[in-house]
């Protein structure tokens, strides 16, 4: 039974790792959008908090999400993050 734990918890712990890794490259015709990510809704850390959907308040500059490119722009109080 504990073999059985042990597995399930890498397995977990391997499966959080590789969704943290994903979310920082961004996929081609998207773009990192911050300030308009509602609290819980971001797609990676900050100098704040280390994992996705950890993001305490709605609209904080430093939280980003990724959105089609050009839509950023488009939108109030949207930055692009470089």
């Amino acid at each position: 039974m504990k073999s059985f734990k042990k597995t399930a918890l890498l397995a977990l712990f391997s499966l959080a790792l590789g969704m943290t890794v994903n979310s920082h490259a961004a996929k081609p015709g998207f773009e990192k959008c911050q300030g308009i990510v509602k609290a819980g809704m971001n797609d990676c850390g900050t100098a704040k908090h280390a994992c996705a959907g950890m993001a305490k308040v709605d609209n904080d500059a430093e939280e980003w999400i990724f959105v089609p490119v050009g839509t950023c722009a488009k939108l109030a109080g949207g930055t692009v993050k470089k």
